[in-house]
């Protein structure tokens, strides 16, 4: 030490740990756009008696949670619109689009199922399209510029005049993007989900859907998936179980007729008079008299074994 609070370091590489709290109110996520970006940095400096201060600069990512677990995120979102296609007298139709999506947040990577109905009564075909918009919106000394951006996209059937098409549930996966900004005053980040028609010679008929991007993932608890799911399972519960382990035997034949019915259904065969023997009964008296005999007792074990294993070739059909 050279003096009180002085640190004298020798010739050669040193390296000094240090830690720093971000504060606590919340923090912006970091963002960089067209016309402006949200950026944080750590800056270490080096002051030298007698020369200049030497400083470096390190940029570090900063996020901010949103959590798509809020009941503002979990309610559902649904719009419908129809227009009129044509002009002045020449119209030629209606075409109505519905479209829905079970809730507001999502996060990266997801897929967005999408519910949609489509009516065309016009004489044109048409073609039901979706898509992912980010929107940038910068504020600066009164002024205020936008950026729109489609992030993905996804394209359905021709739908032709006269016909209508459903969307069951079509997914449209979300990028890797920056989670939405909202309580930023000079950069605002906002999604959409647009669900729209091309209609040949006439404007799109489009329906936007807000959108939320998140970071923490949805859990699915409390909500009419989850439900559906646990009906799911209890319905299918007779999938658990199981099989005895040995097969329980046939019951008794005399169990299951009596003498009585045997000797009602099975009556005395006369003899004829002149029959000597068994060559002179007749050929169908032997099958009478087999008529209800008992099957063989139930055996797991094979009663005539054979030593050699018959084996017999297998085909397929591919």
């Amino acid at each position: 030490m050279g003096g009180e609070g002085i640190l004298l370091l020798q010739p050669g590489k040193h390296e000094f740990p240090f830690s720093f709290q971000l504060p606590s109110e919340p923090l912006v996520t970091s963002f960089s756009g067209k016309y402006g970006s949200i950026r944080y940095c750590v800056r270490a400096v080096l002051e030298r008696p007698q020369a200049p201060d030497q400083s470096i600069k390190r940029e570090l990512q900063v996020v901010s949670h949103i959590d798509v677990n809020t009941p503002a995120l979990l309610t559902p979102v649904l719009k419908t619109q129809e227009k009129m296609v044509g002009c002045w007298f020449f119209t030629s139709g209606p075409v109505s689009l519905s479209a829905k999506i079970e809730r507001k947040g999502y996060c990266n990577g997801e897929a967005i199922p999408i519910y949609a109905e489509i009516e065309n009564c016009s004489s044109r075909l048409i073609v039901p399209k979706a898509a992912i918009f980010q929107t940038q919106t910068y504020l600066a000394s009164g002024k205020t510029k936008t950026v729109r951006l489609m992030v993905a996209h996804v394209r359905g059937n021709h739908i032709a005049s006269g016909s209508t098409d459903t969307w069951n549930g079509k997914t449209l996966k979300i990028p890797p993007v920056t989670p939405s900004i909202l309580d930023c005053c000079i950069i605002r980040v906002d999604y959409s989900l647009a669900v729209y028609i091309h209609i040949p010679g006439a404007k799109k008929l489009m329906l936007e859907l807000p959108v939320v991007i998140g970071t923490v993932p949805y859990n699915g608890f409390g909500s009419r998936n989850s439900s559906i799911a646990s009906q799911f399972f209890m319905d299918m519960s007779w999938l658990t179980l199981t099989l005895p382990e040995q097969p329980e035997a046939p019951p008794n034949y005399a169990d299951v007729v009596s003498e009585e019915e045997l000797s009602r259904h099975v009556p005395p065969y006369p003899q004829p008079p002149n029959c000597e023997g068994e060559s002179c009964c007749p050929m169908f008296a032997c099958i009478q008299e087999f008529r209800f005999q008992p099957p063989p007792l139930y055996s797991e074990v094979d009663p005539h074994p054979s030593d050699v294993e018959e084996t017999q070739p297998v085909s397929f059909i591919l």
